[in-house]
């Protein structure tokens, strides 16, 4: 009998849509759609550019460069997978691309966070396959 402890991790639903951004992952690579017409820059993953609405995009590397934009501590698990995490940041990290990631700063206590800190992307397997990006202190 499993407890709330052993709670599994919780996988991305890959589409067609973000598979190049979970695939990047999975090579260490942060993606991001850039619109072919006006270069706009975007995540999360999109059928048009919020900008001006074009369908055509191509994905590239970011440099996995950004900063701190805002986090909250969780000292309670909201989900069984979180149980063993608690307390935990939920950040988001301006790239420096422009669009804003959901994710955790790791590698540093939660009380050590300050907002506009430099961050750098790295990533953690949630298997042998897939790899979530989350952030730390930048060199």
């Amino acid at each position: 009998m499993s407890t709330p402890t052993d709670a599994g991790p919780i996988f991305p639903t890959v589409s067609d849509l973000n598979r190049p951004f979970w695939d990047g992952c999975r090579e260490r690579r942060l993606m991001l759609q850039c619109c072919d017409h006006c270069g706009f820059q975007r995540y999360p993953a999109a059928p048009a550019c919020p900008r001006c609405l074009s369908a055509g995009s191509t994905w590239r590397a970011a440099s996995g460069r950004g900063t701190l934009f805002s986090f909250i501590v969780f000292h309670r698990a909201y989900h069984p997978a979180w149980t063993k995490k608690v307390p935990y940041n939920v950040s988001l990290v301006e790239l420096d691309e422009g669009p804003i990631m959901l994710s955790n700063v790791v590698g540093i206590a939660n009380d050590d966070l300050r907002i506009g800190m430099a961050l750098a992307a790295t990533f953690e397997p949630l298997d042998e396959t897939v790899l979530v990006p989350v952030f730390k202190l930048a060199d």
